[in-house]
């Protein structure tokens, strides 16, 4: 039962396509997945997997799937070939449009969705930061971010006022998919309903402004930004745009491209006039394959000149001497180089990306790629180094069929023969962690906490 103020107010807004856009409700659940383009191409992934319906059209690697073909289940969706993502919830990072080499900023980031899209579209190059203010969301932010083997993003969690202090004028884009009264989602989640209020959407909307407010100052000049919900209400979408707008003429909105089934922002739903809110794009569902989403790009005048660096400057690393072990396994199991620099945290070592912020008192859950645990007289390797290799990278890999993965996944050993050591194991090319040969037996190292 959806609010009846929500509904008196979407009859409203939408007068005469009202009675579709409730029917829109009925209709079967649109299924979608983007494919993660840092470890396959479409038409490899088209020719692996039958489920795949039809692309989505506004993301690159987005497809609409058959919902009997459980692509949540298979050992890919382990392996982070892919990103079970709602295909409305997919444009805002299209329309960022992040190159290789920038400094991008995700300041509420989770589950993962935009940033692993973020990071498919930068190759691996440049610094990713996704921030997530919620502890446990940004536990599960991390994760997605390992699973999809990216080595160049940061996790951390704060603040977007306690960000903004110390990066002023630092990301070449920032993505900020605000935390909103989520009425494009009815459909999807029933705690959204459950939660909803009109007192909630105008407290949504007063806290869409200070995240706005913070990234704004986070943003170099001539830097893109995007905002985005996943609600209908003015007051978060066209409202919050035009507030912002009306505080910040050093901004604009961007003209976009619309694909069919999203339309222009109505002057009449922003709070104040503002030039150019038709700029902004409404997805509806009852006009396309997708939930209802809001976005708007804001283009920040000037011209950057110059390196843009933290307040609290840069992190120097440790030398690659004071890492024996890692080296050591390096030499004997790799084939491929890793740039960055490295980090220590207690017995952890990570790769960060060349010239990573100062960390020093930030709340950070991943500090870059996990490469593994320094023990005495040996390294053992991370479960996310792993998941950023192909088999042609390591000097030992190990391919299993899907229906051996499954075993795999579930924790089990198995009889291999070779060279005792460590080695990739993979489903048909793709990684899905380490295991350890012993004696003729493939020990299992698949973490304990994700087996199946």
């Amino acid at each position: 039962m959806l609010p009846e103020p929500f509904l008196d107010r979407m009859r409203t807004m939408l007068g005469e396509e009202y009675p579709t856009f409730l029917a829109s409700y009925d209709r079967p659940k649109y299924q979608s997945l983007r494919v993660n383009l840092l470890k396959v191409s479409r038409e490899e992934l088209e020719a692996k997997m039958d489920c795949l319906l039809r692309p989505v059209p506004w993301a690159e690697g987005g497809y609409y799937y058959k919902e009997e073909g459980r692509p949540g289940k298979h050992p890919f969706h382990e392996a982070g070939v892919y990103y079970i993502q709602e295909a409305s919830a997919m444009a805002p990072a299209t329309y960022l449009k992040a190159q290789p080499g920038e400094k991008i900023l995700d300041l509420c980031a989770a589950p993962g969705g935009k940033s692993t899209q973020i990071a498919a579209a930068m190759q691996g190059q440049g610094l990713l930061i996704c921030n997530e203010i919620h502890p446990q969301r940004a536990k599960i932010l991390s994760e997605n971010i390992e699973r999809m083997g990216i080595r160049n993003a940061i996790v951390v969690s704060h603040e977007p006022s306690y960000l903004a202090e110390r990066f002023p004028g630092y990301f070449d884009r920032i993505m900020v998919d605000a935390p909103c009264s989520g009425e494009g989602m009815f459909r999807k989640n029933e705690e959204a309903v459950s939660e909803w209020s009109p007192a909630n959407v105008e407290m949504c909307g007063k806290r869409q402004d200070d995240i706005l407010e913070s990234a704004s100052l986070m943003l170099k000049p001539g830097g893109r930004m995007i905002y985005s919900t996943c609600t209908f209400a003015p007051i978060e979408d066209e409202g919050t745009v035009s507030r912002f707008l009306a505080a910040h003429p050093e901004f604009r909105l961007e003209p976009l491209e619309r694909y069919p089934g999203m339309e222009a922002g109505s002057p009449s739903l922003a709070e104040m006039p503002v030039e150019g809110i038709e700029n902004v794009i409404r997805l509806w569902p009852h006009k396309l394959e997708g939930a209802g989403h809001f976005l708007a790009c804001f283009q920040k005048e000037g011209i950057w000149e110059g390196s843009s660096t933290c307040l609290m400057g840069e992190e120097k690393g440790i030398p690659l001497k004071e890492c024996r072990e890692w080296q050591e396994f390096k030499e004997q199991y790799l084939k491929t180089d890793l740039s960055g620099i490295y980090l220590k945290f207690g017995d952890q070592l990570y790769l960060a990306p060349e010239r990573t912020p100062s960390l020093k008192g930030m709340k950070v859950l991943r500090p870059g790629l996990h490469l593994g645990t320094l023990k005495k007289n040996r390294f053992e390797p991370a479960h996310g180094l792993a998941l950023t290799l192909k088999p042609e990278e390591v000097r030992y890999s190990v391919a299993l069929s899907v229906s051996e993965a499954a075993g795999y996944l579930a924790g089990q050993t198995f009889p291999a023969e070779g060279e005792k050591g460590w080695y990739l194991i993979t489903v048909e090319g793709y990684s899905l962690g380490w295991g350890k040969l012993a004696g003729g037996i493939m020990k299992n190292h698949y973490p304990k906490g994700l087996r199946k």
